[in-house]
């Protein structure tokens, strides 16, 4: 499969391994709508190729993205005056939807495992579009700041949903009240990164934890593990998961991939999975419903 270009994004795949690049280093990678559509696009990308087994998100230069950019002044946020195309063709019952929602939403649902390698600052849509994102790691360059306050405006991107389950609701709420950008030490410390590294070291951790999954595991049961842990976070009962499991363990049981497990464990060599995400998907989900803007 050839590899998609973008206007704002750099994209590569290696090894199995997509690197996703926000690639505006002039503005320190500020968020546009544009990059709001192409990264939506690359992570129709990944799903759609069964090559790709895990995904990383970095930035180019010195930021990873200093949030929206803020070229066009107050009136940055008066979305209902935009004629910006890719801002009107989401407007519902004279609702502007948020593009960083929209690309959050977009994450949630992929069916790769996405790591961010947090390479440098991060405030704003730069943090919040990490949230639905698996494993942060984060250069210990790096800065976060949920500024929505001192901008006057409101958390986005779905993050009063993501936040919370991440780092409590007190944490979450002191960052967004305050609105301070704060140090990787700090977000390390309260949960919300995996891992701090030197700058140089930081892609290479990412990839090595990418390899870590793709060498060991059944992309299919990564696909549908993503999904429980995510979608039971909201669940308000374990019954829900126990169905969901139930659905998952008899589908997946009852594939070729089961049976190449068990057996390369019996005969101590490495397992070759045969099915694929593309097209072995089962589903375990006859009552999830896709969630609709209104």
């Amino acid at each position: 499969m050839a590899a998609p270009t973008f206007e704002t994004l750099l994209y590569s795949v290696e090894d199995g391994i997509a690197t996703i690049t926000l690639n505006r280093p002039d503005r320190l990678n500020a968020f546009t709508s544009r990059m709001m559509a192409d990264m939506i696009a690359a992570f129709d990308a990944t799903d759609a190729d069964d090559a790709v087994k895990a995904v990383i998100v970095t930035g180019a230069g010195r930021g990873f993205c200093a949030g929206a950019d803020l070229a066009s002044g107050g009136g940055t946020f008066d979305f209902a005056r935009s004629e910006d195309p890719l801002r009107m063709e989401a407007r519902v019952n004279g609702v502007q939807r948020d593009g960083g929602g929209r690309l959050t939403l977009r994450i949630f649902d992929s069916l790769k495992p996405v790591i961010a390698a947090v390479n440098g600052p991060a405030v704003g849509v730069g943090v919040t579009m990490q949230l639905p994102m698996d494993i942060r790691l984060a250069s210990t360059n790096a800065r976060f700041g949920f500024v929505f306050a001192r901008r006057g405006i409101t958390p986005e991107a779905a993050s009063s949903w993501f936040l919370p389950r991440l780092v409590g609701v007190q944490t979450a709420l002191e960052w967004c009240y305050t609105g301070r950008v704060f140090s990787a030490q700090e977000a390390h410390e309260k949960g919300l990164v995996r891992s701090l590294h030197e700058p140089d070291d930081l892609l290479p951790a990412a990839r090595a934890l990418a390899r870590e999954i793709i060498d060991n595991t059944a992309p299919v049961s990564v696909a549908l593990t993503r999904q429980l842990i995510w979608r039971m976070a909201g669940a308000d009962h374990p019954m829900e998961a126990h169905k969901a499991d139930s659905r998952a363990i008899q589908a997946r049981g009852a594939a070729d991939d089961a049976k190449e497990g068990v057996n390369a464990f019996l005969e101590k060599r490495p397992a070759a999975y045969p099915n694929r995400v593309s097209k072995d998907l089962p589903q375990i989900w006859p009552n999830w419903k896709t969630r609709v803007f209104e």
